[in-house]
């Protein structure tokens, strides 16, 4: 396999090392413990986990728990059963809030280093000072307050003699700076609010900027690796190591990936499930990590499309049917092949003995040797997809027909002899011949025929319920469409099938088994199936429909 080229995280880890900057490397994974993760955030976690893999290091899980209003120990949970799932484990487990005390500490030093004030000012009046690109911010009037009367106020604010919006702690860094950011930002608010892991301790909490860089710097993580809209906030992060002399991490920033089809906003996604466009955050249309899994996609195809993407510095918009073929090409390998009809129709093989059960015998996946065979029951009854029928059958169709022969999957040759209709002219029942010497794996009769369909005993068949799912929204990028995101929301992009026939070897399927159902796609058995009321989502068809579909309309 040809070695692919570093990307510019390696190669900037890779001179680090060389020039013993550091001994080793430290990364970390920081979520937000405020919704469930997406697809954006696996690719984050590949990357720094992959990094601390490849390089002998170490990566941190910490959640960034600074908002005590959003968060829920809900996500936490999630959060860490995605990492695992993914196959990542974490050397260190930390919260923001483990670091609390810490932080108040560093807030304290810079008061005592006259880099910090609290400010009465409103809302309002700090955004009229804080000026735009184009005007200079101007000096709020408690800016000049003493280092004694701010320490005084700043352990006020810690003791809640204040409301909620009452007062700030800001950093005295620049009015006057170019970017924004560095304009006397906000590192402590007050807000009244019980924390899931600290409860009421707290009623001061620092702002993310503040937090995130000395979380990185008490961890002694060695690169710390953000997004690119976080690019203009690493002069703050540097100014805060910089002034209160501690570990200097350094924070480098790579593009985060879109998908096509989709939406990666934790708010968006949060609509969808509050405004029950879907079942939940694991709904198998959603690109969240546990959406996916009910879907049916498996680690190893997440890994594998992590790394093709690969890392940039440009934002860009990857197409879903990567994330599609990636699946497809692991659920290839290791999904066993097995036998379900849909759309059902009755062929009864006039010529084969009634209450006759013959064993045929089928190979689990042709990719993997060690896969094995199972056992298939055929009788004179079968149930074959009504697609696979046509009773005006042009040139070119393959299957069954008047005077049409086609294949039965590991059986016989069958020829269309009959059929039957109801009073709307829908095809009820085919009547048909087969030919004893064709069996499969044994086949005398020198007979040629181009088709091969699967089918079901009738008398054998279980039932089932099959969610055909397909993309959640009609255009590319929603996000980027006029009007509501939602207007864009697919309407077809659940079909339920209350009855499909499948052969009776998946009688005994558990939640997370994966299939190929034969011409139809692969299938994942879902967290609600049970052995009374077995339930299939389709993960992704066999062929690329909706490029088709687009080319088609286009």
């Amino acid at each position: 396999m040809e070695e692919r080229s570093l990307n510019f995280l390696e190669e900037i880890i890779e001179k680090d090392l060389a020039a013993g900057k550091y001994n080793s490397i430290h990364t970390r994974f920081p979520p937000e413990p405020n919704g469930y993760l997406h697809i954006g955030h696996a690719a984050s976690i590949c990357l720094n986990f992959g990094l601390a893999i490849k390089y002998q290091g170490k990566c941190n899980l910490r959640f960034d728990d600074t908002n005590p209003v959003t968060e829920e120990t809900e996500y936490v949970e999630s959060i860490m059963n995605d990492v695992k799932w993914l196959g990542f484990n974490w050397d260190e487990l930390h919260y923001t809030s483990d670091y609390f005390e810490q932080l108040y500490k560093y807030a304290v030093s810079l008061i005592e280093k006259g880099f910090a004030y609290v400010d009465d000012a409103t809302s309002e009046e700090m955004a009229a000072m804080k000026g735009d690109i184009n005007k200079p911010g101007t000096d709020s009037q408690y800016r000049s307050r003493t280092v004694a009367e701010n320490l005084q106020l700043f352990e006020e604010m810690r003791a809640g003699k204040y409301p909620d919006g009452a007062k700030v702690l800001r950093a005295k860094v620049d009015m006057q700076h170019p970017n924004m950011l560095m304009r006397d930002p906000i590192i402590y608010r007050i807000k009244h609010a019980h924390h899931h892991r600290t409860g009421n301790v707290w009623c001061i909490y620092p702002m993310y900027d503040f937090a995130h860089g000395q979380s990185d710097s008490i961890e002694n993580i060695t690169h710390s690796i953000c997004t690119l809209e976080f690019i203009h906030h690493r002069p703050l992060y540097d100014w805060f190591i910089e002034k209160l002399e501690i570990f200097p991490s350094h924070q480098y920033e790579f593009a985060r990936r879109n998908l096509t089809y989709t939406v990666m906003s934790k708010r968006k996604l949060l609509q969808l499930v509050n405004e029950k466009h879907v079942t939940g955050w694991d709904d198998p249309r959603m690109p969240t990590i546990s959406g996916l899994r009910r879907r049916g996609y498996t680690p190893e195809s997440i890994r594998n499309f992590a790394d093709t993407i690969g890392i940039a510095k440009r934002e860009n918009i990857t197409d879903v049917g990567l994330l599609e073929f990636c699946v497809k090409d692991h659920l290839n390998k290791i999904a066993h092949r097995v036998m379900a009809v849909l759309d059902p129709v009755k062929v009864v093989i006039t010529n084969y003995p009634e209450g006759q059960t013959e064993e045929l015998h089928g190979e689990n996946n042709p990719e993997d040797e060690n896969s094995g065979t199972r056992v298939i029951p055929f009788s004179r009854e079968i149930w074959i997809e009504r697609e696979d029928f046509m009773e005006n059958a042009p040139k070119k169709f393959f299957r069954l027909g008047p005077g049409l022969m086609v294949r039965l999957k590991h059986a016989y040759i069958i020829k269309c002899d009959d059929f039957k209709k109801d009073a709307d002219g829908k095809i009820t029942e085919i009547h048909c011949s087969y030919i004893p010497e064709s069996k499969s794996g044994s086949d005398t009769s020198d007979i040629k025929v181009k088709g091969t369909i699967h089918w079901v005993s009738v008398p054998h068949a279980k039932t089932a319920e099959v969610r055909l799912y397909d993309r959640l929204f009609q255009v590319e990028n929603p996000a980027s469409e006029d009007g509501d995101f939602k207007d864009y929301i697919n309407p077809n992009s659940l079909e339920v099938i209350k009855e499909a026939y499948i052969e009776p070897a998946l009688a005994k399927t558990i939640p997370g088994d994966r299939f190929q159902f034969l011409r139809k796609g692969y299938f994942c058995t879902d967290t609600d199936s049970t052995a009374e009321h077995i339930i299939f989502n389709r993960t992704v068809g066999l062929k690329d429909s909706w490029a088709k579909e687009v080319k088609k309309e286009g």
